[in-house]
């Protein structure tokens, strides 16, 4: 068999098996996972202590000292980051319902596809985007079973500061969904300035009344996380920095069945009466829940409220 035939003939075996992934991926339902060709060495680890020896001195890792600790956050950047004028920040909603899986299985969990992910956001929002991991997801040290508590917004806010001073940023424009609005709320209520923006898709507030809406509530005592322990952005609207510059919107859907709206509207209501600018909006969302909104709306107001900024 010459060699030119041998490597025909293994051309045509990794094509099967390209096919057979594709054909794998397509498919849908719990049992059926999905196919990543990411090897153990090259996946994001969840829900790790912080380690200053897997933590390098480079760009993707933040090494920082919040008041519960040292924590390794990792973030994922589009390729024009240094020295920007403004620059978007992403924070995720929960990710509890894969954390507990084979890192190999959890979507999107490798260094190359979340910079993928940032740089495609990039290009379609016009604006450097930086995707930031919470505490206990995609490689970000610490425990995702303890969101919502200051543990994981005091690791946030001091990874914020330690990107805005390693990559020169001299402001931001805060978008989050669900878990990842809250996180954004909160580091609002924390005192954070140097916020063109904040764009908040269904995002959580009132958290015990959430969970006791939700039939989630131990008692009516905790969040829907089980804890007693969390630290409600609603209840804090005071922390906020006054900076008539800033524009805060949230954009919900009246039917979510996961954040209810009137608890949205609480938030915006009280963070109106502090004497902030602050809009809130509705927008078409995916049944049956109603929480996920449609038309990428997250990124293109953010890209606006960017743009805004640069250009007033």
């Amino acid at each position: 068999m010459t060699l030119l035939h041998t490597l025909r003939r293994l051309r045509f075996v990794l094509l099967l098996v390209a096919l057979a992934q594709t054909a794998c991926a397509q498919r849908t339902g719990p049992d059926v996972p999905r196919v990543f060709a990411a090897g153990a060495d090259e996946v994001l680890y969840w829900n790790q202590p912080a380690d200053r020896a897997r933590c390098p001195d480079r760009k993707g890792f933040l090494w920082v000292q919040a008041a519960e600790g040292p924590s390794c956050i990792r973030y994922f950047a589009s390729d024009d980051i240094d020295g920007a004028r403004i620059a978007i920040v992403q924070f995720s909603g929960d990710r509890d319902g894969v954390m507990d899986q084979a890192p190999t299985r959890i979507p999107g969990n490798t260094e190359e596809l979340r910079t993928l992910d940032a740089q495609r956001s990039r290009d379609r929002a016009g604006v450097p985007w930086i995707f930031v991991a919470r505490p206990g997801t995609y490689g970000s040290s610490g425990d995702h079973r303890k969101r919502r508590q200051l543990v994981e917004f005091h690791a946030l806010d001091a990874a914020l500061d330690a990107l805005m001073q390693r990559h020169r940023l001299q402001r931001i424009v805060i978008v989050g969904h669900s878990g990842g609005a809250t996180a954004g709320a909160a580091l609002l209520t924390l005192g954070r300035t140097r916020v063109a923006c904040a764009v908040l898709t269904s995002g959580a507030y009132g958290l015990l009344e959430r969970a006791r809406m939700l039939g989630r509530s131990k008692d009516g005592r905790t969040d829907t996380t089980g804890s007693t322990e969390f630290y409600d952005p609603l209840d804090h609207v005071g922390g906020i920095v006054r900076d008539p510059a800033r524009r805060i919107v949230l954009i919900g859907n009246r039917e979510d069945r996961n954040t209810p709206y009137a608890l949205q509207e609480r938030f915006a209501d009280a963070v109106a009466k502090a004497g902030h600018r602050i809009e809130l909006r509705t927008h078409a969302a995916e049944p049956p829940d109603f929480h996920d909104l449609k038309d990428r709306i997250a990124l293109h107001t953010a890209s606006q409220c960017a743009r805004e900024a640069l250009f007033p």
